[in-house]
Order: structure tokens, then C-alpha cells, then sequence
């Protein structure tokens, strides 16, 4: 190996540090002093890449005070690691143990570094997860309000009326971070030009997948979990699937495809070619969505609004 990868475990209190090649490890505090100590002490490396695995967030300050410091961070997939770790046959799991098949595993795979989400883009991701949190606990006290004797359905409906005025500052606060970006304005604007997607769906978009504009058709689709896997052994053939990628993101394609096929002529047109010619309806639908976000892409990237062929 002719490059240095780092490869990063993160805890709530600790950093976990593993360097490859040379097997050299140690750990710093998740903290201020900490995460200034790390810096200078990987900055004379010169690393490839820093590979930090996500953890529930914990993650999210140590990569953004390394892409601060100019060092070429990825956040990698746990499950990935996870999978790897068990391919490799390292079954027993402690965080310094962690680090190195984080190290070996950006090592053997090469990941892409992008460059990470800035603040601005960061709070609006954190004000759409939570209106999607708040949006589910409204429809659990509902499923809970069909079955709940008088007394507790007035504690339901009390709950419920409190969602609805969260639900509704949040809408406003997302409204106000959109509408008060000239850049993220026009990016909405692009989007929803095109039948199919609403506001919700275009600043979901935004807020989660800020890459949307920079990547070429095939990129997109596996970034959002919609590029098939083809399955095959020898003579056998299997079904292909999709999998993986942005689950929250393939959620709102999906809804905008499910509208598309109705209100958007270009693209109802191409489901009922797809059903016709014998596709079942939910490939159909897949094929649509995938092809719905590789028009997004193409619409953010040329910064031309949908028309109508």
C-alpha cells in the first residue's frame, strides 16, 4: 500500500484512530482538545482518506471539524463495515478493533470523498427529519385512536392537536430556511417544475441529497438506492433488485413517481409502455422513479426547468 488511509471508530466520549499501512493506533477525546489533537496529528500524514463510519450522529462533528481542516473525509455505511469485518473473519468487536477494519475496508474499496453538506444545508436536513419524526408519531396516535376507550382518546387528541402546531412550526421554519436562500429557491423552483413534485418532496431532495445536479445518471441512482443488482450464476438468471442508497430519499421519489404516473403526460406515458409490454406494475414503477431522479439530476445540472416535450 502506497497511500495512508485513517480509519476512525467515533463513541460518544472517544475517537478511536487507526492508520494504515504501519498498524499504528490511538484514541482522543471526542471533544474540542480532542478533535484539535487528531488534526495535528493526521495533518503530517497526509492521508488518502479519513474514514469515519456513521454513528447515529456522534459522527457528524468529528467529520465536519476534518473537512474543516481541509482532510479528505468519507462517512462510511456501518452495515458495510459490519459485512466486511465478517468476510474478513473478525468476529470479536471492540472500538480499537472497529477502527482497523474501518481503515482496511476504505482501503480495499476506494471510496469517492465528497465534499460534506455545509451548515446551512445540515439544518435544513435536521428540520426535514424532523418533521418526518413528527409526522409518525402523529399516525401512531391515530392508529391508537381508533382502538382507545373515551378517557385515553382525549389524551390522544390532545397530543395530537400539540403534533399538528409542532408540525406546523416546522413547515414554517423549513419555508423561511428554503424561500430565504436565493440558491435553494431556484433550486426548488427547478424541481418542482416538474409535475410530480411538490414542495415537500423537492425540499426532502435538498435537505438529503444536496449532491442532486453534480452527479451523472448511473451515480444518482445508486446514491439513492433505485440502480439495479443483477442477480447470476453461471446459466441461472435472477430477478434484479434494488437496495441500499438513501432510504428517506427513495421514499420521496417513490411518492413522486406514484404522482407522476398520473399527472405527468411524458412520464405516464413511459409506465403505461413499460405495464404494457408486460412489466409488472411495481418494476414499472421502479423504472419510473429511477428515471423521475435522473431527470431531477439533469434539470439541477443544466438549471433548466422540466418541458413538456
Amino acid at each position: 500500500m502506497d497511500t495512508t488511509v485513517i480509519g476512525i471508530d467515533v463513541s460518544k466520549d472517544r475517537l478511536d484512530v487507526h492508520v494504515e499501512p504501519g498498524g499504528e493506533a490511538f484514541a482522543v477525546a471526542r471533544d474540542a482538545a480532542g478533535l484539535e489533537a487528531l488534526v495535528e496529528r493526521l495533518r503530517p500524514l497526509a492521508p488518502k482518506i479519513v474514514a469515519v463510519e456513521a454513528t447515529g450522529g456522534f459522527e457528524t462533528v468529528v467529520a465536519a471539524s476534518l473537512a474543516a481542516a481541509s482532510l479528505p473525509v468519507v462517512v462510511v455505511n456501518p452495515a458495510q463495515v459490519r459485512a466486511f469485518a465478517q468476510a474478513l473473519g473478525k468476529r470479536a468487536k471492540t472500538d480499537p478493533i472497529d477502527a482497523a477494519v474501518i481503515a482496511r475496508f476504505v482501503a480495499a474499496t476506494n471510496p469517492e470523498v465528497r465534499s460534506l453538506p455545509d451548515a446551512e444545508t445540515r439544518l435544513l436536513a435536521d428540520l426535514v427529519a424532523r418533521r418526518r419524526q413528527i409526522i409518525h408519531m402523529m399516525v401512531a396516535e391515530r392508529q391508537r385512536e381508533k382502538r382507545a376507550p373515551a378517557r385515553t382518546k382525549r389524551s390522544i387528541l390532545r397530543l395530537l392537536k400539540a403534533l399538528q402546531k409542532e408540525l406546523t412550526a416546522i413547515d414554517e421554519d423549513i419555508e423561511d430556511a428554503v424561500r430565504g436562500s436565493p440558491v435553494w429557491r431556484e433550486k426548488e423552483d427547478l424541481l418542482a417544475s416538474v409535475p410530480g413534485i411538490g414542495p415537500t418532496i423537492a425540499r426532502t431532495l435538498l435537505a438529503d441529497l444536496p449532491e442532486l445536479g453534480t452527479l451523472d445518471r448511473r451515480q444518482v441512482a445508486a446514491l439513492v438506492g433505485l440502480a439495479p443488482f443483477t442477480r447470476q450464476s453461471g446459466q441461472w438468471r435472477g430477478r434484479s433488485f434494488i437496495g441500499g442508497g438513501r432510504a428517506t430519499v427513495r421514499s420521496a421519489v417513490f411518492m413522486g413517481a406514484m404522482v407522476a404516473i398520473r399527472w405527468n403526460p411524458q412520464l405516464r406515458d413511459f409506465h403505461q409502455r413499460l405495464v404494457a409490454a408486460g412489466k409488472p406494475k411495481m418494476v414499472a414503477l421502479i423504472a419510473v422513479a429511477r428515471k423521475l431522479v435522473t431527470v431531477l439530476n439533469a434539470i439541477l445540472r443544466d438549471r433548466r426547468p422540466w418541458q413538456t416535450a
